[in-house]
C-alpha cells in the first residue's frame, strides 16, 4: 500500500470526526438517493472509507443485501463499529475476491482517486457487477472550485513556501478530466451513462476543525511529518484557512463529479 492511500493509528477517528460530516456527508445523501432509486438487492461499496456513505446507504436500501470494503484494515476495524448492517471486509478495489456477477449495484464514494490502476479497478468492477449492473462513483473537481480543500492548499502555500506538500492537489482532487475518466471506463469494460457536475454545500465548526481533519486524518499527514511538528504545522495551518474561511462555524461549496456506468 502507497503512502498516499494509508490509514493508520488514529487517523480514521480523526477523518471521520473532522472531515465525515464536512465534506462526504452531503454527497452521500445525493449518491443513496441514486442508489435507492435503482431498487438493488444486491450492493458492494468499495473504498467504503470510515462509512460515511454506507450509513446512508443502509438508510435508503432497508431490504438490500450490503457488502462494504477498504483497503486499509485500520478503516475498515472503525467503520465497522460505526456502522452497523454491512458485512464489512477488508479489499482490494484492484483485485475483488467476489466471484463474477455477484453484485446489481457497486457504489463508491471518493475512493476512486486512491486506486493506482483506475482501468485494472474498473474492470473488477465490470467483473463482479450481474449484466446491466450499475456502478455510482463520485470523486472531487479540481481543488479550486471547492471552498475548503482551497483555503487549504493557500495555508500550506503560505506555510511551507519552500516545499509545500501537493498530496491534496495531486491526489483527492487530481482526477477531475472527464474524458480521462470515460476513457477509464471504457478500458474496464463499462460505460459512462452520465457524469454530473454536482455543487453541495459543507459545514463545519471552524477552519482549526477541518486543518486538523486533513492534517493528523489524511496521508497529508506523512508529508507534514517529514517538514517538522505536525502539530504545529497543524496549528499554523488552520491559522490560516481561518484567514481565508472566517472565524467560528464555515461553510462552502464543494463540487463532484457524480458517475453513473453500466456493466
Amino acid at each position: 500500500m502507497s503512502e498516499d492511500a494509508a490509514w493508520t493509528e488514529s487517523m480514521p477517528e480523526i477523518y471521520d470526526r473532522c472531515l465525515g460530516p464536512a465534506l462526504f456527508a452531503p454527497f452521500a445523501a445525493r449518491i443513496a438517493a441514486m442508489a435507492a432509486a435503482l431498487s438493488p438487492s444486491r450492493v458492494l461499496e468499495i473504498a467504503a472509507g470510515t462509512g460515511v456513505a454506507t450509513a446512508e446507504l443502509v438508510r435508503a436500501l432497508p431490504s438490500a443485501s450490503i457488502t462494504a470494503t477498504d483497503l486499509n484494515p485500520a478503516m475498515v476495524a472503525w467503520a465497522a463499529q460505526r456502522v452497523s448492517g454491512p458485512v464489512w471486509l477488508t479489499a482490494d478495489a484492484e483485485r475483488l475476491d467476489f466471484p463474477d456477477d455477484s453484485f446489481d449495484l457497486v457504489v463508491c464514494q471518493f475512493g476512486v482517486m486512491f486506486f493506482p490502476d483506475k482501468p485494472a479497478a474498473f474492470a473488477e468492477v465490470a467483473r463482479v457487477l450481474a449484466p446491466g449492473g450499475v456502478l455510482l462513483f463520485t470523486v472531487w473537481d479540481a481543488v479550486a472550485g471547492s471552498d475548503f480543500p482551497a483555503a487549504l492548499v493557500a495555508g500550506l502555500a503560505s506555510v511551507l513556501p519552500v516545499d509545500p506538500p501537493d498530496f491534496i492537489v495531486r491526489v483527492p482532487h487530481g482526477y477531475s478530466d472527464v474524458e480521462r475518466i470515460r476513457a477509464d471506463l471504457l478500458a474496464g469494460g463499462l460505460s459512462a451513462v452520465a457524469v454530473d457536475r454536482v455543487v453541495l454545500r459543507g459545514r463545519a465548526a471552524s477552519a482549526q476543525v477541518l486543518a486538523d481533519g486533513y492534517c493528523g486524518g489524511t496521508p497529508l499527514r506523512f508529508a507534514l511529518e517529514r517538514r517538522g511538528s505536525l502539530a504545529s504545522l497543524t496549528r499554523d495551518i488552520g491559522a490560516e484557512m481561518t484567514r481565508r474561511l472566517g472565524s467560528g462555524e464555515v461553510a462552502g461549496d464543494l463540487i463532484g463529479l457524480v458517475v453513473t456506468s453500466i456493466r
